[in-house]
């Protein structure tokens, strides 16, 4: 079983204010979290995953066509605990290194990610991953997918579900995705992730 004070926030709910307000993140976090974890304990009672943990229970039913509401409950679970890490108050700023160097430099590498995070189609997640070689790619997953249940290392990630933006920006995504670059990402995290 799997509840909320497992995938706490790193800090105060009004920490990220004026770039994400504190509406935003009791409902993101208090919410659509909360009730991704709900679902997941309620579909995998009484079955294998039940016991499995939360990158278990992703990889093994990514494949399982009797468990595809569990997969997506599981990987939003992952993926929203992972985004809010991502996160930091006093965040953005320049863009690291060895982030840069990946993508021939900062500003390439903000180029290519907002173009592939605005590019999502509906609901879905823009990363930074670390493919089987150790390289970084940046790649767009829909729903509930996730990096790791397809053998890739996530490095970053931002929620472009319209529920993680549209108190704050309402229909300007691409306002959101410039401001978590230059106010809200977690450079710290990200490096770490790299490592």
């Amino acid at each position: 079983m799997f509840n909320l004070t497992q995938f706490p926030l790193q800090f105060d709910e009004s920490a990220l204010s004026p770039h994400m307000s504190s509406d935003t993140l009791k409902c993101h976090h208090g919410k659509h979290l909360a009730a991704y974890i709900n679902n997941l304990n309620d579909l995998s009672a009484n079955t294998k995953y039940a016991d499995m943990s939360l990158v278990e229970i992703i990889k093994n039913s990514i494949n399982d066509n009797n468990a595809t509401k569990i997969f997506n409950n599981a990987a939003q679970v992952f993926n929203h605990d992972f985004f809010f890490h991502c996160l930091a108050p006093n965040g953005g700023g320049a863009i690291p290194d060895d982030v840069a160097h990946a993508f021939g430099g900062a500003e390439k590498f903000c180029d290519e990610f907002k173009l592939a995070a605005s590019s999502v189609f509906g609901s879905g997640w823009a990363w930074v991953v670390l493919d089987v070689s150790g390289a970084l790619k940046i790649m767009t997953t829909a729903n509930a997918d996730t990096p790791i249940a397809h053998g890739l290392r996530p490095v970053m990630a931002l929620d472009v579900w319209e529920h993680a933006y549209y108190l704050d920006y309402q229909n300007r995504r691409a306002d959101f995705i410039a401001t978590f670059l230059e106010h809200m990402v977690n450079w710290n995290f990200v490096c770490e992730n790299i490592k």
